[in-house]
């Protein structure tokens, strides 16, 4: 039994009329169809007179009948024609040809797929690595202005769980003095808050803020000189910016990059979070090496540092002026001034 592309149509024939080139007269043929080709043979003597490749043949009178077929691939001066009215050979050649073609590679379908495949791939790699990318470069761009916009807004929501900062006159002239002698960068703003921070931290816009325990009750102005510069160390090594925006959302960063601003909405609850878990300290040798800068002794702020949870007999024991002097940080006059400062809060 003769075997063709679909079951249905194996030794299927029917009769035909073929035309071996334009001017010769039509003769008889017995049509048949297989796996890849169509057979012409002689009604008398059965004998092959030519094949037809299948997927090559075109038809060139579509929904009319007879249907007249043509080998794509014959020369237009010798075109073969063949002439067909039999309903169930014309359906066979048309479903034969569409089970061939869906049977042919499709290069273009596939290059469609791997160009899908890879833009997938894309977008993945964008929600993955865009946020961050975005965040860092945020963090370039934010003018001042902004940053000190942010930090104002951080502090507000801080004041919530503080209470009102404490402000005198007098005592902020000192605070003043006392930036410059640490040195914290310029234009740098320090909010003594009345209680809750712990120690220092650095918000965006140079804006510290230093808890009233640092200064109310001590002999000196050591361990709050201590903490106001291991704040910078850290905000040197971290950008306060660059943590703020680790909680905001994708949209927000993208308003900042668009718009220049971050929306209030974002920031709401962060400067009560950083209250209840503040940045880690910085190692103990970045430290170590500014406090010798800085010529301030590290051992008031290791002995004040006990809310970190870290351990301080190495900032202790290498404290560069424990046997050493080193100067006053500030006038006994400008410390007992400084001392006032939520005393006349109000």
């Amino acid at each position: 039994m003769r075997s063709t592309a679909l079951k249905q149509f194996q030794r299927l024939e029917a009769a035909g009329s073929w035309r071996p080139a334009p001017g010769e007269q039509l003769r008889e043929v017995i049509v048949s169809i297989g796996e890849a080709t169509l057979v012409l043979s002689d009604p008398k003597s059965e004998a092959p007179l030519t094949h037809w490749s299948l997927p090559a043949l075109e038809r060139l009178n579509p929904a009319q009948v007879p249907a007249i077929y043509t080998p794509a691939a014959t020369d237009n001066e010798r075109m073969e024609t063949l002439e067909i009215d039999d309903p169930l050979m014309i359906e066979a050649i048309d479903r034969v040809q569409s089970a061939i073609a869906a049977r042919r590679p499709h290069p273009g379908r596939l290059r469609n797929r791997l160009t899908l495949l890879a833009l997938l791939v894309m977008v993945l790699g964008a929600i993955v690595w865009m946020p961050p990318a975005l965040r860092a470069h945020a963090v370039r761009i934010t003018p001042q202005a902004e940053r000190a916009r942010i930090g104002d807004a951080i502090l507000a929501d801080m004041i919530r769980a503080t209470g009102q900062p404490c402000r005198d006159p007098a005592a902020e002239q000192v605070l003043g003095a006392l930036s410059a002698r640490i040195p914290l960068p310029p234009k740098s703003r320090i909010v003594v808050l009345p209680e809750g921070v712990g120690g220092a931290i650095m918000l965006p816009g140079n804006l510290m803020v230093v808890d009233n325990a640092l200064i109310g009750g001590k002999d000196g102005p050591e361990a709050l000189a201590g903490h106001l510069l291991a704040a910078d160390v850290a905000a040197r090594q971290t950008d306060p910016l660059s943590l703020t925006l680790q909680r905001a959302t994708f949209l927000d960063v993208l308003s900042l990059l668009t718009r220049g601003a971050l929306s209030a909405d974002s920031l709401h609850g962060f400067g009560e979070d950083l209250l209840a878990l503040p940045p880690l300290p910085p190692d103990d040798r970045s430290l170590l090496a500014r406090f010798a800068t800085a010529r301030i002794p590290s051992s008031p702020y290791a002995e004040t540092r006990g809310t970190s949870g870290t351990t301080s007999l190495p900032l202790t024991e290498a404290d560069p002026f424990r046997t050493e002097p080193y100067p006053a940080i500030l006038s006994e006059r400008d410390w007992v001034t400084l001392q006032q400062i939520c005393i006349a809060r109000g």
